[in-house]
């Protein structure tokens, strides 16, 4: 493919050649954002359109809000790798990825700057827009690769997304001392966490033990919506948030 128009007015075009046709839908349900987790910008841009990274996404949005469109939002980007939401596997064929421009974890992690994240703000509400997404299905890469990824991590600021009309949030519970559920535990209060959280969309099994699996799903929780403290230690506030988010739900 030489070229397409942009989905999204204001993006530049530069074409990855790691794409493909969707699969069992015609289009997105869901948008997931990630950081790319590399020094620089136009590395991750660079690195994105090579065929030998075998990776893309369908957005790239830089430091400054300039925003570079690599995938048409009806084909597929090879963005999520092992994912899962609500049992679904193949999370690239029903999302559209969009990456932003941060060194991540292992390099520093910066905050956001704020042209940036208005610059997803308005690209998350155009996807969505055009093509009906909900607001809850607006989703971090470690929401739906628990234990694999952490981007775009607890820094990222869901909260002022959401003001803008962006994603799905609840205030988050105080955290206080009391009771928690961690590896190990066993019995119907971890049966019914791993069901909540599973009722929300997680990938975890419900088992009545408190695992390495479900300490990641609840950590993975806690990055995007009770970040103030993220252990893997399901407390009172982790329980409340969750519950809170469930009862909130418009479906």
């Amino acid at each position: 493919m030489s070229g397409f128009l942009p989905d999204e007015p204001r993006a530049e075009v530069r074409v990855s050649p790691n794409f493909g046709p969707r699969r069992e839908t015609p289009r997105p349900d869901m948008i997931v954002l990630h950081y790319t987790g590399m020094a620089t910008g136009a590395g991750a841009e660079a690195w994105l359109c090579d065929p030998a990274s075998e990776v893309s996404s369908h957005y790239l949005v830089h430091e400054n809000g300039h925003i570079v469109q690599m995938v048409r939002e009806s084909d597929r980007a090879w963005h999520a790798g092992k994912s899962s939401w609500f049992g679904r596997a193949d999370i690239n064929s029903c999302s559209v990825g969009i990456e932003i421009v941060n060194p991540g974890h292992s390099l520093g992690y910066p905050g956001f700057p704020r042209r940036q994240i208005d610059a997803v703000i308005g690209l998350c509400r155009g996807i969505a827009g055009r093509h009906s997404i909900a607001a809850e299905r607006v989703l971090a890469h470690s929401d739906v690769a628990p234990g694999r990824k952490i981007d775009p991590g607890e820094k990222f600021p869901w909260r002022t997304l959401f003001e803008a009309g962006v994603g799905h949030l609840v205030t988050a519970a105080p955290v206080r001392r009391g009771a928690t559920l961690t590896t190990g535990d066993t019995g119907g209060d971890v049966e019914a966490l791993q069901s909540m959280l599973a009722l929300y969309g997680y990938g975890v099994e419900i088992s009545g033990v408190f695992d390495r699996q479900t300490e990641a799903v609840v950590e993975a929780f806690q990055r995007h919506f009770r970040p103030r403290k993220v252990d893997g230690v399901a407390d009172g506030s982790t329980l409340r948030t969750l519950q809170s988010l469930l009862a909130s739900v418009k479906r």
